[in-house]
């Protein structure tokens, strides 16, 4: 392999060698079923940490471009030679992870002494009407528990919860004066614009490249804020690049804008390292937006955001006689199960099961 690998470059090693072992296994160079060389070999060659390599390995798993066998090696993924580097294969643990819910995995008896518990000790407190924003017990669990699993330093006041994501993007909406216009992915999940037009945004659909919103349609466009879902986008599974992150953020600089980052399904990297969030990266014009539909149950609406602290402020004047919409205990349930550990024991069990599925699917494929 004759790669060359720019270390001045602001792009990731692991992305410049992602990059181009993709475009190799695209255009065929890279047959079906080539094994490719060891991390360690390939590491020395380029003059690079075997992380690196790794990273980039399993970023192909990733996407379906490469499957990994035990104790055996990295392997290009039957089938990869018809794909091009602009359409990312939608893998079978891809659409799992859209998929997934309550199911064998989850822990339910494990909820249930939860919710035991928190009815013990609560006793008539769960009663009491939620405040506005959410329990502080809860928000303060959600601000520690994206401090390690996301990176994200969080102030818990400046959390709101509500029932759902959809709930929440109207509240986002509520925000910009009626008749402002909101940048979407094209396609997108079919409810983000629905949402925000009944809230009085005109949106505009931007065209998704390979990695991302198209430079172009980026470029050219003028909204008031970007609504993107950079881990996973839904349907058609494609994550933001490092490069394209980086370049929302420049494009909503430069043009007075908001990000709203919609975190879906971050949790359930199956392999890799999670990309870092842009509310990380630029907290002062980002609003974080997640919920636990996946990580425990759809039948669980309940969902939070994060604001920057220019829309915390207006939040307060213009919002904040809203009432939660999540009953207090439910969220009390939910910040017990956060703190004690069981939600991330959770997650990690169906980040098991996803790396199984793919398995299963490369050797169905015919990949073994």
């Amino acid at each position: 392999m004759k790669y060359r690998i720019y270390k001045a470059s602001k792009t990731p090693a692991y992305e410049q060698l992602y990059r181009l072992l993709r475009a190799d296994i695209a255009e065929g160079v890279l047959p079906p079923r080539y094994k490719l060389p060891s991390k360690r070999f390939l590491a020395a060659e380029l003059e690079i940490a075997v992380i690196t390599v790794e990273h980039a390995y399993e970023l192909l798993c990733d996407e379906g471009y490469a499957v990994s066998r035990p104790r055996s090696g990295y392997y290009v993924a039957y089938g990869a030679e018809g794909l091009t580097a602009g359409a990312p294969r939608a893998t079978q643990a891809q659409m799992s992870a859209h998929n997934i819910g309550a199911d064998e995995d989850f822990p339910f008896s494990v909820l249930a002494k939860t919710m035991r518990r928190v009815l013990s000790r609560c006793d008539r407190g769960i009663l009491v009407k939620s405040p506005n924003r959410g329990t502080d017990e809860l928000r303060r669990a959600i601000a520690d528990y994206l401090l390690r699993s996301r990176g994200i330093s969080a102030a818990p006041e400046r959390i709101v919860i509500g029932s759902g994501a959809e709930y929440l993007y109207g509240l986002i909406a509520q925000l910009f004066e009626r008749g402002s216009s909101f940048a979407v992915e094209n396609p997108c999940y079919e409810k983000i614009p629905r949402v925000y037009e009944a809230n009085g945004i005109a949106c505009i659909p931007l065209k998704m490249g390979s990695d991302g919103i198209s430079s172009s349609a980026l470029s050219e466009c003028r909204a008031s804020a970007l609504h993107v879902t950079p881990f996973h986008s839904y349907p058609s599974g494609i994550t933001a690049a490092a490069a394209k992150r980086a370049e929302y953020i420049d494009w909503a600089r430069r043009g007075g804008a908001f990000i709203v980052e919609d975190d879906y399904a971050s949790e359930f990297a199956v392999a890799g390292r999670q990309i870092d969030t842009m509310f990380s990266l630029a907290p002062d014009i980002v609003v974080y937006v997640n919920t636990f539909t996946k990580t425990i149950a759809p039948a669980m609406r309940m969902g939070y955001m994060l604001l920057p602290e220019s829309l915390d402020t207006l939040f307060s004047k213009k919002l904040d006689f809203y009432s939660c919409t999540v009953p207090v205990f439910e969220q009390y349930v939910l910040a017990e199960f956060i703190n004690n550990g069981d939600l991330e024991r959770s997650i990690n069990r169906r980040r098991r099961r996803l790396r199984r599925d793919r398995q299963l699917f490369s050797t169905e494929d015919g990949t073994d």
